[in-house]
């Protein structure tokens, strides 16, 4: 069965996702995450048995790493470096290892287009932990340089966002970007996992990969959306 993951640690309602998902992302000092706040997700996640991953990002508080940063390459591994080696650190201290590393926000998107910010991350990620799995958007550059990188890799789609007819997201500050009705978002889930496509704007179609199904833990009704995705991988 196609997993389903959130990224967690961001001040939302985190337990109750808990029992819905496989994988989670934790924001580690970047766009937003201190030393206790991963601490507490780990332990959260350790309780239900959920697989832990870094959530690096821009360094960029103040607009939550929702905004690309002018940075070389060597800078955002740097970066990126940073940020999951304090998560291991924590997750060490706990009894805990990390399973995979996952861009936040604008570095997401920008490495899903950019190949040598997608290179940079990946290269990262190998030098840090050659077993830890690299998780990007589907099909993307971030995918294709976690492939390089000779790292497993795994390819994220989305329940509760809406995809260009390139694959890439529609913008979050597009209206209607987020699919906040939770049966949608279910629809879209199960769409997803059977290989059937998923809608773009403007009436057309687009078919994504999916080895693993995000939902957002600040997404409006985001509890209602796991509940409703997770039943519906389940059926499928």
């Amino acid at each position: 069965m196609i997993e389903l993951n959130a990224d967690i640690g961001e001040g939302c309602d985190d337990a109750s996702l808990m029992p819905y998902l496989a994988r989670v992302s934790i924001a580690c000092g970047g766009h937003t995450g201190d030393a206790a706040s991963m601490a507490r997700a780990l332990r959260l996640a350790a309780e239900h048995g959920v697989a832990v991953g870094a959530h690096p990002s821009y360094p960029d508080r103040a607009q939550f790493g929702r905004r690309a940063l002018a940075a070389s390459e060597d800078g955002i591994a740097a970066w990126v470096a940073q940020q999951t080696e304090a998560l291991a650190e924590q997750a060490a201290r706990l009894g805990l290892r990390l399973t995979h590393v996952k861009p936040h926000g604008a570095l997401y998107n920008v490495a899903a287009r950019d190949a040598g910010v997608a290179q940079a991350i990946a290269r990262a990620v190998a030098a840090l932990d050659p077993a830890l799995a690299l998780v990007g958007l589907s099909g993307s550059q971030l995918i294709a340089a976690g492939q390089g990188a000779g790292l497993a890799v795994l390819n994220e789609a989305f329940a509760d966002r809406r995809y260009q007819p390139n694959g890439q997201l529609v913008s979050r500050e597009t209206p209607n970007a987020l699919i906040v009705d939770p049966q949608a978002a279910a629809e879209q889930a199960r769409a997803l996992v059977q290989g059937q496509p998923v809608s773009t704007p403007g009436g057309g179609a687009i078919r994504i990969k999916a080895d693993t199904i995000c939902l957002h833990s600040d997404t409006p009704h985001a509890l209602n959306i796991a509940r409703a995705v997770h039943a519906a991988l389940n059926r499928a």
